[in-house]
C-alpha cells in the first residue's frame, strides 16, 4: 500500500507491517522516514537489526538466512536491506518474492531502503508482492510551489514559527536541499528565543544560499512562467559548473516535446494522447505545465525557439560567435514566456 512519508507516521501508529519500502533521492525525507520505522520497531519490541548492504555479486541468499537465523536475545528482528541504486535483477527479484510469500508468518521486519522506483520496477512480481503484505513510501522532492508551505510547518518542530514572506525567501536560498534547509532552521532556534516569529529580515542575514539545481528544474520553471526562478537556476548551474551544452540540450529537448504536442493537437488528437504519445510520456502531475505552455506559445513561436537553440548548438561547437551564456538566457527566458532581444534575433535566422 502506498503511504506518502508526510502519512507515515500515522499509518505506523495503526499497525507495523512486515514490509515497508522506502525508495526516493530526497535524503531529508528518506533518512526521516527509515528512522520512524526503526523508532517504530523499537516501541514494538524489535531490539535486533541485520544490516544488509547490497553490492556488486550480493549473495541474496543472506536475505533469507538472516530472516531464517534465531537470535539468543530477541525473538524479533529488523532486516535493513539498503540497495542504494543498486536493482534486485532477476536473483534478487527471486529472493524477495520468496521472502513476501514467508513474511506474513514471520515475526520479522523488513526494510528496504532504495532509489526512485520506476513505473516498470513497480509493475515486477517482486515488488507487487511486498506491497501487497506491506508499505510503500515513495519520496519526492518538494515541489518549488509548495516549498513555503512545507518550510512554514518544519519550523514548528524547531520551536519557531514562521511567516509565508520568510519562508519564500529561505526557500529561494534552499531549494533542491531540505538537508540545507533544515539544518539553516536548527542554527535560527539557536540564535532566536523560542517561539519568535522568523521574518525575512532573520532569514537575510543569516542563511547563505544552500540551492542546489538541476536542469530538470530549470526546465520546470520554464514551463510554469517563472522567470525570476529560471535566472536563479541559470545562475545556480553556472555556480555549479553545469556545463552550457547540457543546459542547451535540455531547454531543445522540451522545445521539441511542445512542438510533438502542438502536432498531436493539430491533427485532432486529445491532449490526454498527445501526452501519452510522448516518449517517455508525460505523467498526470506534469500536464497542466505543459497545458500552460501550449497555450502561452504558439507553434511558429517554438519553431523559432528551435532554430535559436540550433544556433546556440553552433556556438558550442565554435562555428559561429553568438554569446552562449546569454542566448542559453534568452532560450530559457523566452520559453517561460519573456519577450526581448531572442524574438529579434530568431526571426533574422530564418
Amino acid at each position: 500500500m502506498k503511504v506518502f512519508a508526510d502519512k507515515l507516521p500515522d499509518a505506523l501508529a495503526k499497525s507495523l507491517p512486515p514490509v515497508i519500502i522506502v525508495a526516493g533521492d530526497e535524503p531529508l525525507q528518506h533518512m526521516e522516514a527509515c528512522d520512524l520505522v526503526r523508532a517504530r520497531a523499537r516501541d514494538n519490541g524489535v531490539e535486533e537489526r541485520d544490516i544488509l548492504h547490497v553490492e556488486a555479486n550480493f549473495a541474496w541468499g543472506r536475505l533469507t538466512e538472516s530472516a531464517a537465523s534465531l537470535s539468543l536475545f530477541a525473538s524479533r528482528k529488523l532486516i535493513e536491506l539498503r540497495l542504494g541504486g543498486a536493482k534486485p535483477g532477476q536473483e534478487g527479484g527471486k529472493a524477495l518474492k520468496e521472502y513476501a510469500e514467508q513474511a506474513e508468518g514471520s515475526d520479522n521486519i523488513l526494510l528496504i531502503s532504495c532509489a526512485k522506483l520506476d513505473a516498470r520496477e513497480q509493475k515486477s512480481a517482486w515488488f507487487k508482492a511486498l506491497d501487497k503484505i506491506g508499505l510503500f513510501v515513495p519520496v519526492w522532492p518538494v515541489d518549488a510551489s509548495r516549498l513555503h508551505f512545507w518550510l512554514r510547518d518544519r519550523a514548528e518542530r524547531h520551536g519557531l514559527s514562521m511567516n509565508l514572506d520568510a519562508a519564500r525567501l529561505l526557500g529561494e536560498r534552499t531549494e533542491g536541499n531540505l538537508l540545507a534547509a533544515d539544518q539553516e532552521l536548527q542554527k535560527l532556534a539557536l540564535i532566536l528565543p523560542p517561539g519568535t516569529q522568523v521574518a525575512p529580515q532573520h532569514v537575510a542575514g543569516g542563511v547563505e544560499n544552500s540551492a542546489r539545481y538541476d536542469v530538470f528544474n530549470l526546465i520546470d520553471a520554464c514551463l510554469k512562467a517563472e522567470r525570476e526562478r529560471v535566472l536563479r537556476i541559470l545562475v545556480g548551474l553556472e555556480a555549479e559548473g553545469t556545463e552550457p551544452p547540457i543546459v542547451l540540450w535540455a531547454l531543445t529537448r522540451e522545445i521539441r516535446t511542445l512542438l510533438s504536442l502542438h502536432q498531436h493537437l493539430d491533427q485532432g488528437q486529445s491532449f490526454e494522447h498527445a501526452c501519452k504519445a510522448q516518449k517517455p510520456p508525460i505523467f498526470d502531475k506534469r500536464r497542466p505545465a505543459y497545458q500552460e505552455a501550449i497555450r502561452r506559445l504558439p507553434l511558429r513561436r517554438l519553431h523559432k525557439l528551435l532554430m535559436f537553440a540550433q544556433r546556440l548548438d553552433l556556438s558550442v561547437k565554435g562555428s559561429n560567435d553568438l554569446p552562449l551564456r546569454e542566448g542559453l538566457q534568452d532560450l530559457a527566458l523566452t520559453l517561460a514566456g519573456g519577450r526581448g532581444l531572442l524574438a529579434e534575433m530568431a526571426s533574422s535566422y530564418r
